[in-house]
């Protein structure tokens, strides 16, 4: 596909709705635009937060933990790897 685009005065741009429906990309979406030499190219970033909270949520449930007893133990981990790495 061939699109011309043009930068507004506030730098935006806008992406052709057949672009943006070929692609599923939605307002809000980001992106990371690399310059190679000249080519401009832009790159989706993948949301990860969802995805680590998803897989978070799935070992918490597995384990059999209740949130405040995954929070007990991270909080214990975490005093552990502290004494461990900092109590020289």
């Amino acid at each position: 596909m061939d699109a011309t685009i043009q930068i507004q005065q506030s730098g935006t741009l806008t992406l052709p709705a057949e672009i943006q429906s070929k692609y599923g990309i939605k307002q809000g979406d980001t992106f990371r635009l690399v310059d190679l030499d000249g080519i401009l190219v832009l790159t989706p970033i993948a949301p990860m937060l969802p995805e680590l909270a998803r897989e978070i949520e799935r070992a918490r449930l597995e384990a059999g933990l209740t949130v405040e007893e995954m929070l007990k133990g991270l909080r214990e981990q975490r005093e552990r790897y502290n004494q461990e790495k900092y109590s020289r």
